[in-house]
């Protein structure tokens, strides 16, 4: 995870601890938030499990009501082989939608994996409604990224666009863009051409 999404995550999604501090109102005390739990990496799947189970066996259901570990599908092309895979939005985070209290917090805060939730020790801090809709939604969208092991120098063939059926020479990768530039002749002359990976297939 960048530093970028890092920062995003520790005081993006945070509200005003003044809000915290509100929320000892009887009022406030019952109001269902979400909260970011931090876990140890790679563990992200397992603190929803074991959290899951616990809600379970010690009723908590009415208290803490859903787990969600963020993921988007990635779309991986090695060796001209399709591979579709999970992949964490945020790796070391899992949202928790919950009522706080001793009790609730309890519950998440001693599940197997979990490090420590976003905010002081003693105040956990809620997320921002709208930032959770965002993650969710970035969760849930069709869009994919899509990785495929290209070098500069390779030769590839295009197999859609205005290029179809050109053979190109790779001289520029973007694998965060997922593009590449390659050198295609077009009626005798070299033309640089930006591609998609979803447009190429490996020789």
């Amino acid at each position: 995870m960048t530093e970028k999404d890092e920062n995003f995550m520790e005081e993006g999604l945070a509200e005003e601890t003044q809000e915290v501090d509100n929320a000892k109102s009887p009022e406030k005390k019952t109001q269902k938030r979400w909260y970011i739990v931090h876990t140890y990496s790679g563990y992200e799947n397992k603190v929803k499990s074991n959290l899951e189970k616990r809600i379970e066996y010690m009723n908590m259901a009415d208290k803490i009501f859903r787990v969600e570990v963020p993921q988007k599908t990635v779309t991986q092309i090695k060796g001209g082989r399709k591979q579709e895979k999970e992949e964490k939005i945020f790796p070391g985070y899992v949202l928790v939608e919950m009522i706080m209290d001793e009790d609730s917090w309890y519950v998440v805060r001693h599940t197997a994996g979990v490090t420590k939730f976003v905010g002081s020790a003693k105040k956990p801090i809620p997320a921002k409604e709208s930032e959770i809709k965002k993650i969710i939604h970035r969760s849930t969208a069709q869009t994919q990224k899509i990785e495929m092991d290209v070098k500069v120098g390779e030769k590839v063939r295009i197999i859609s666009g205005p290029f179809a059926e050109f053979v190109g020479d790779i001289t520029e990768v973007y694998p965060d863009k997922a593009k590449l530039r390659a050198m295609v002749s077009i009626f005798g002359r070299e033309t640089p051409v930006e591609l998609e990976y979803k447009q190429i297939q490996k020789l």
